[in-house]
């Protein structure tokens, strides 16, 4: 089979080479190379390239480097600093998944491939002869949250090769196989970032406008805040507030107010009830009325039920208080059992 490999230069697109490479493919790799907002750098840096080029040299594939730096900033990057300036919580990988990886790329040259694998940690099942984006072997390292937006036709053209793997399971045959990156360690943070703080990033774009943080249960001026785009719903760190733990519980946005909460047990910062607009079924509506779910990325599910609403909204009724629910960011939908990730919807008030 005639397949692109996304190579980060990170160990999991690593073994994927591996993997593939022994089952006789005829592998091309493939480095999408996306610059930081400024233009200058690259979020996965020159040692990543050095080292996808080592692992293309030890099996002698073609790595060709890629470059969607214009097409991340006017999708992800602008997607990003609209969200946050409306006062919700954007998701950003999630919206690399859809467009860039699986979007641009598919269509300037993995359809020029009978498939596309990655390193994610997610799995396809068939059924039917339907595909369905299928949870990882590994809790822990279970990526499906992240892939919940893209497409049927995205989907049935993608191999995840390490899905039925756990990650010591990764890390054993990348140190069997020799490769140069066994030992390297996993990156962490949001890839457009590379080394810039998060809050620089957003106050390099939206500025600073100061005011005042409210104690929501006694109308208490108790600080003052950078603006509230820096703020999310369920934020407990960096608020620089004495005599915590503080949460953030709500937001006013005309009026940029921050109201927050004071303990790890006050009910403000918990709710049952979500409410989902622009839903996205992945496969098709399951037509389930029972679901677990997740409001971020976390090895542990949530279960409640679906209440589908004439104008195609849904409403979600969590058996369990789920702590910070924050607009813009997305409920995603599973099966009963975990096992299936149907697809994923946007927060809203």
């Amino acid at each position: 089979m005639k397949i692109a490999v996304l190579v980060s230069g990170g160990v999991d697109s690593a073994v994927v080479t591996d993997l593939l490479y022994k089952q006789g493919h005829d592998l091309t790799l493939f480095y999408i190379r996306i610059g930081n907002d400024n233009g200058e750098g690259d979020c996965s840096a020159d040692e990543d390239i050095e080292m996808c080029t080592l692992i293309a040299r030890k099996y002698n594939l073609p790595l060709r480097v890629v470059s969607l730096h214009e097409e991340y900033w006017d999708s992800v990057m602008a997607y990003t600093l609209r969200t946050v300036s409306e006062g919700r919580t954007p998701h950003p990988d999630m919206m690399c998944n859809k467009l860039i990886k699986f979007g641009y790329f598919e269509q300037r040259w993995g359809h020029e491939f009978d498939k596309t694998a990655t390193g994610h940690y997610a799995d396809i099942i068939e059924e039917d002869g339907r595909y369905y984006l299928a949870t990882a072997a590994d809790p822990v390292k279970d990526q499906t949250d992240f892939l919940a937006q893209i497409s049927y036709e995205q989907l049935s053209h993608l191999m995840f090769p390490l899905g039925k793997l756990p990650k010591s399971e990764v890390r054993r045959l990348a140190a069997e196989a020799a490769l140069p990156n066994a030992s390297r360690k996993d990156s962490q943070g949001i890839c457009f970032l590379g080394k810039i703080d998060y809050a620089d990033f957003i106050e390099r774009h939206l500025g600073t406008r100061p005011g005042p943080v409210i104690e929501i249960e006694t109308g208490r001026k108790i600080g003052m805040h950078r603006g509230f785009w820096f703020y999310t719903i369920g934020q407990r760190k960096g608020l620089g507030l004495s005599g915590g733990p503080w949460f953030v519980v709500r937001k006013n946005v005309r009026d940029n107010v921050i109201y927050v909460s004071k303990g790890y047990d006050t009910p403000r910062q918990y709710g049952r009830r979500i409410n989902i607009d622009e839903m996205h079924w992945i496969s098709g509506d399951p037509g389930l009325t029972e679901v677990a779910f997740k409001t971020r990325h976390t090895p542990e599910f949530h279960h409640g039920s679906l209440t589908r609403k004439e104008d195609g909204s849904l409403q979600l009724l969590s058996d369990s208080d789920i702590q910070g629910i924050a607009p813009g960011q997305f409920a995603i939908i599973y099966s009963p059992d975990h096992r299936i990730c149907y697809g994923s919807g946007m927060i809203v008030k």
